[in-house]
């Protein structure tokens, strides 16, 4: 069940699409259009059981390699000092 506010800042949620982010060994996998509440003050985005199960079956496919990703650039840094 997604909750009226969200459970980080108290913003308001609304219904929108999103990106799901994922590293999965040395690559980064992206989930594009993902139907989702999305707080309008932090961002943060909530999922239904049903899109979370859909996500699931989607990066079970990626980790089996039963799924082909587009190559996608991506750059990676280190958080120092």
């Amino acid at each position: 069940m997604i909750p009226e506010r969200c459970t980080f800042c108290k913003g308001t949620l609304h219904e929108g699409t999103t990106e799901f982010i994922a590293k999965v060994a040395d690559e980064i996998i992206v989930i594009r259009d993902v139907p989702a509440c999305i707080c309008d003050r932090c961002g943060e985005a909530y999922y239904t059981i049903e899109i979370s199960k859909k996500i699931d079956m989607v990066m079970k496919d990626v980790h089996n390699g039963r799924l082909c990703c587009r190559p996608l650039a991506a750059g990676e840094v280190e958080l120092t000092g």
